[in-house]
């Protein structure tokens, strides 16, 4: 028959011949120790086994350990695995057994002793024992394995060992080790939120349901570290190979490992299991990562969540697409069966439904499911598609064989990709274009801003030269004209009028010559409605009254234009008609 898949793990060691501590192995009712890194432990007679405080990274866990091999490997701890800080206590207390606590005194576990006490024992088989008064044995660590048996123990029907959930990490794992009421010997996993047993993996076939007495009746691990059933008639159904250990001085134990089985569901949610070399491997899936690196059979986070958004849950195929991934399948996950279907239509009906975070799909029948996903496996003789839903926007997590997990990924194909690549593209130039338009209107807006400015600041809103047959003067023939302005007609609030000959023509020439308060805007003013005022006739006889002004000198802030050395003409002439 197949042999039990546990690890039977031979450690092979010299056994010195001075022990580190020696004691007769006993230990009185109200001892105590103190968690520290330099606690000294209880050992047994012969300093083989030591009950004590073992440090699991920055906590410390009460276990029983061998003491004389390098590895100290533990081989009992209390169920569960509780970890306390340093300066928690176990005490051996009457009638209440050993108890743990932690630093503030709160009970953090005890093996429920109630009745007197009279010492407690570690014997050189690892097994510790609390006496009670009457010297019979109240309670004992091998009535009560955490992931461990050793030569000499029995397990009687009812009994059951767990696996821890990793290698520092005691807390109960994923698979057990039981002996039935009914006598088959069993491997099944555990539900991981009920903590109930799952289905079993593997049966002893013990069981007779015939005859009752020839049902396995104790699971046996005797001193030569041989492992049995033993049936009600005394028959012995071997579950190690006879010839398989080694002689010599070696420790043997029996240890249920954290990935020491064949069962897919021993791995955590969202997660898969395989088969490697006849030994079981949990991976998380394309599109998935470890919660906890530590823990390979532990949950995995998924890198997407679906979710029923009103922005997205009615876009399908225009948001959404899928790795493909084969030969893997979550048994007990889904919401929605449909038999019959094709692979179209499942894909589009997950596409479509905001609930659905993988589609099943597997002889003309499709399974949606929800996360997370429980009890995955891979096995290639199951002709299965799994499509896993991801946003398009974010693209698939990896390509092919995921980095951290299993499965195809076929939608990472040449089209898609350059889909993904024309995407891209035409972001990038849509966000040219748009960064194009905002540069082009801040432009324009700034050139408005100049323009504006200068308008604003320009007192003479009619300022640029009338486009007629205005004639330029500059200071020095204004000043040959007026004879060096010698014949004054007249004087203003702010100039002087003075009589001088242009051509045939005499006229008057007004000069602004002091710069009082508001003068030279008045000066402006008048250069102006005169200007709006004039009257142009080539032929007319009137005297003509020449208002001239260096329009450049005066309007650029110069000063006074009655010097010649203003480096500007005159650049705008104003011909004003006058009865005088």
């Amino acid at each position: 028959m197949a042999l039990l898949p546990l690890h039977l793990i031979s450690l092979t060691i010299l056994l010195h011949l001075v022990a580190a501590q020696q004691t007769n192995g006993s230990v009185p009712v109200g001892a105590s120790l103190t968690a520290t890194p330099d606690a000294k432990p209880w050992l047994s007679s012969s300093g083989e086994f030591a009950l004590g405080f073992k440090q699991v990274q920055d906590n410390f866990l009460l276990s029983i350990w061998y003491d004389k091999i390098p590895e100290k490997t533990i081989i009992w701890y209390p169920e569960d695995g509780p970890t306390v800080p340093a300066g928690s206590k176990v005490d051996l207390i009457d009638r209440r057994g050993l108890v743990l606590s932690d630093p503030q005194g709160k009970e953090v576990w005890s093996s429920r002793s109630i009745s007197d006490l009279a010492y407690a024992y570690i014997y050189d088989t690892g097994n510790f024992v609390i006496a009670g008064s009457n010297s019979r044995n109240i309670w004992e660590s091998f009535d009560h394995p955490a992931d461990t048996i050793l030569p000499t123990q029995v397990m009687p029907r009812g009994g059951v060992i767990n696996s821890k959930m990793g290698k520092t990490n005691f807390t109960r794992g994923r698979f057990q080790l039981r002996l039935l009421q009914d006598g088959n010997l069993v491997l099944n996993t555990l539900e991981m939120f009920s903590g109930s047993a799952g289905n079993a993996y593997y049966i002893s076939g013990t069981r007779d349901e015939s005859n009752a007495t020839n049902s396995g009746f104790q699971l046996v691990f005797d001193t030569a570290g041989y492992m049995y059933i033993l049936r009600g008639n005394g028959e012995r159904v071997d579950l190690t190979v006879r010839e398989s250990l080694p002689s010599g001085d070696y420790y043997h134990r029996a240890t249920l490992d954290s990935d020491g089985t064949i069962d897919s569901k021993a791995c955590g949610l969202n997660n898969v299991c395989s088969l490697d070399d006849n030994k079981p491997k949990c991976e998380c899936p394309q599109g998935f990562s470890l919660l906890d690196p530590n823990t390979p059979n532990g949950d995995c986070k998924p890198d997407f969540i679906p979710s029923c958004d009103e922005g997205e849950s009615n876009k399908g195929g225009d948001v959404f697409d899928f790795i493909e991934l084969t030969n893997i399948d979550w048994p007990t996950s889904d919401y929605v069966h449909m038999n019959p279907t094709n692979e179209q239509t499942c894909r589009t009906s997950c596409l479509n439904d905001c609930f659905c975070a993988v589609a099943i799909y597997r002889d003309n029948q499709c399974w949606k499911k929800q996360l997370p996903l429980a009890n995955g496996k891979k096995d290639p003789s199951q002709n299965v598609k799994a499509f896993l839903k991801f946003r398009k926007i974010d693209g698939p997590s990896g390509t092919g064989e995921n980095k951290n997990g299993t499965g195809e990924n076929k939608s990472g194909t040449g089209e898609n990709k350059s889909r993904r690549t024309l995407i891209l593209v035409g972001s990038v130039f849509s966000s040219m274009f748009v960064l194009g338009i905002v540069l082009l209107i801040g432009v324009i807006y700034v050139c408005f801003l100049q323009i504006h400015k200068k308008k604003v600041g320009n007192s003479f809103p009619d300022s640029a030269p009338v486009e007629t047959r205005l004639a330029r003067f500059t200071y020095q023939e204004l000043f040959e004209a007026t004879d060096g302005f010698k014949v004054e007609l007249g004087k203003g609030a702010f100039g002087t009028v003075y009589k001088g000959v242009i051509g045939t023509k005499i006229v008057a020439v007004k000069k602004l010559e002091t710069m009082v308060k508001d003068g030279q805007k008045e000066f402006k003013t008048e250069i102006i409605s005169c200007r709006k005022s004039v009257v142009f006739d080539d032929d007319a006889e009137d005297v003509t009254v020449l208002t001239e002004l260096a329009w450049d000198c005066c309007h650029e802030g110069v000063g006074e234009v009655t010097e010649p050395s203003c480096p500007c003409p005159f650049s705008v002439t104003s011909y004003c008609l006058s009865s005088n």
